[in-house]
């Protein structure tokens, strides 16, 4: 077992052995190594000035391109990854074509948001899953300059060049990088990296309050925002058994892949999952932050659940070698509370596909479309037997609305009114809760148009 991070930086080979893993890989750059083209905008990955990229060889050796915050990266999550800053694109005095396409559409004013904005670029042009307004979603220009940076991104291709040789010796640099457990000490505090499912379940028995890190897309606000000190952190990034998709009538998505690579799976059962994870954060929360991850913070405006809740979706709990099954209906006891035992952790979430002749909407309300939390969040499945409805912002906990669902077939306008039963929303800067309430009814009437010539039969009660 190792007690060192080992990634690459712009290609070179870094091994840290005394660092703090918990500490922001965007301030090592800019203080450690004085790479300062990353800037700091937010320190809570909403803004995108700090985007880097990350190289990684997925199961079948091919190399992923995705962009990061840094903001809110930890260095121990970059163990066998490399990561690629600004200062890294160009050969020589010749700009790679992110760099140049920025120049020739004058996408840059004041600056400060570039370096961020040529990063996605990059990795859209390494990796082009994305459209690209969607590739950029998570990158704010503070002069309001889009336009010509969307210019820039279309032209960006047009100066596209052969990067197969690049490719290669970044493979091979990757494939160098060792690839078993590390346990890091720094003090006080203990970071463990473990290479598989059963290190990690055996760790978490012996160490039950030690923070479980994934994505780090909230976790990393504990340290930057919250100022907490991590002692105990267990990674689960490296462990091959937990970042496994299994498709078939029962999708099953392991607790350690990111948003990113189960968005196609996820959207496969329906079209409005798609897009609300579209919706769920900028490229680069979906390349860090994952599903289980989602679930398990717990926030009563988590995007995910509502959907998995409508769906019906359960979660596999590991502890030890000991496996169960909850549905995602019954996990939450309270207000970031769950049936979670000390030394328990998420597996998988186990997402059904929809019944033949079922319908389905999911709805996201939000003060800015893209890259912003939701106000109020809802699900609904109905097919000719029962009706489920789920939401986030209404409650503690994401839940469902058992009155509405009872009510509905007695017709939309009991079902609008029970909802009054199911919550009292609280009043906060993002709704108050007359708007929640409201709205919440408005998009259950909206789901009954859209899906009442076919799907509103007679449900029995």
């Amino acid at each position: 077992m190792r007690a060192s991070i080992d990634f690459l930086l712009n290609g070179e080979r870094i091994s840290l052995a005394a660092e703090d893993p918990t500490r922001t890989l965007l301030t090592w750059l800019r203080e450690s190594r004085r790479l300062i083209g990353t800037k700091e905008g937010c320190a809570e990955g909403d803004c995108g000035a700090c985007t880097v990229v990350l190289a990684e060889r997925d199961a079948g050796g091919r190399i992923t391109y995705q962009p990061a915050n840094s903001c809110i990266l930890f260095l121990g999550a970059l163990d066998g990854r490399e990561v690629i800053t600004v200062e890294a694109l160009k050969r020589g005095a010749t700009l790679h074509p992110a760099q140049q396409a920025m120049v020739d559409c004058h996408g840059s004013q004041c600056g400060f948001c570039t370096p961020g904005f040529v990063m996605a670029l990059y990795a859209h042009y390494k990796d082009e899953r994305h459209e690209l307004g969607d590739a950029l979603a998570g990158n704010l220009c503070r002069c309001t300059g889009y336009q010509p940076i969307l210019a820039a991104g279309a032209r960006m291709q047009e100066l596209r060049k052969d990067e197969s040789a690049e490719n290669t010796a970044r493979a091979a640099r990757l494939a160098a990088l060792p690839d078993d457990s590390t346990l890091i000490r720094t003090g006080s505090k203990r970071f463990f990296a473990p290479a598989s499912l059963d290190e990690f379940a055996a760790y978490l028995v012996e160490h039950p309050g030690a923070a479980i890190l994934a994505g780090g897309t909230d976790l990393g606000l504990a340290v930057t925002k919250a100022h907490r000190d991590l002692d105990d952190v267990v990674y689960i990034g490296r462990v091959v058994e937990l970042k496994a998709i299994h498709p078939g009538r029962e999708l099953e998505i392991g607790a350690a892949v990111p948003l990113a690579e189960a968005h196609a799976h996820l959207g496969a059962i329906h079209a409005d999952i798609g897009e609300l994870l579209r919706r769920f954060g900028g490229a680069q929360v979906r390349a860090c932050g994952t599903l289980a991850g989602n679930v398990a913070n717990g926030s009563p405006i988590g995007d995910s659940m509502p959907v998995l809740l409508a769906l019906n979706a359960e979660l596999e709990l590991q502890r030890g070698s000991e496996r169960r099954l909850v549905p995602l209906s019954g996990f939450y006891t309270g207000y970031r509370k769950s049936v979670l035992q000390p030394g328990e952790f998420i597996r998988s979430v186990r997402v059904p596909q929809l019944a033949p002749g079922a319908r389905f909407a999911a709805y996201k309300l939000s003060k800015r479309f893209d890259q912003d939390i939701s106000g109020v969040c809802a699900a609904f499945y109905a097919d000719e037997r029962e009706a489920r409805f789920a939401f986030g912002g209404m409650a503690a906990t994401p839940a469902r609305a058992p009155h509405a669902e009872a009510a509905y077939a007695k017709g939309i306008d009991v079902a609008c009114n029970a909802l009054a039963q199911d919550f009292k929303p609280l009043s906060d800067q993002r709704a108050s809760a007359w708007y929640r309430l409201t709205a919440a009814q408005n998009l259950l009437r909206k789901f009954h148009a859209r899906v009442a010539p076919r799907a509103l039969l007679e449900l029995e009660l």
